[in-house]
């Protein structure tokens, strides 16, 4: 039985870890299994973020040529949105350094 996985996340365009267990209580090849997984998801982030950054321009570009003010109004939920996404991937990528922080100590 596997007491981990990595579950699709739409949102951020990403597999996020999903641990039944303590990091801990797992096995060291259970951590390194893990830790291996997520060096490769953790490697898309920052094309993730790129690609996040460019919506971001678009949605920016067509708000200073929109007149609309409803229409202005979506687009800066949207632009937050997608900001709100680059910020939660940073801290994805973060999460590696408490891993390996908890792997060495």
């Amino acid at each position: 039985m596997t007491k981990y996985q990595f579950v699709w996340n739409d949102r951020l365009g990403i597999s996020l870890p999903t641990l039944e267990l303590q990091w801990d209580d797992y096995t060291d090849a259970e951590r390194l299994a893990i830790v291996e997984q997520w060096e490769t998801i953790r490697g898309a982030i920052p094309d993730r973020i790129i690609a996040l950054e460019q919506l971001i321009r678009v949605q920016q570009a067509r708000l200073y040529d929109e007149e609309d003010f409803e229409a202005s109004c979506l687009l800066n939920f949207d632009i937050a949105e997608l900001a709100s996404q680059i910020n939660d991937l940073h801290i994805w990528y973060r999460i590696n350094q408490e891993i390996e922080s908890r792997r060495h100590s």
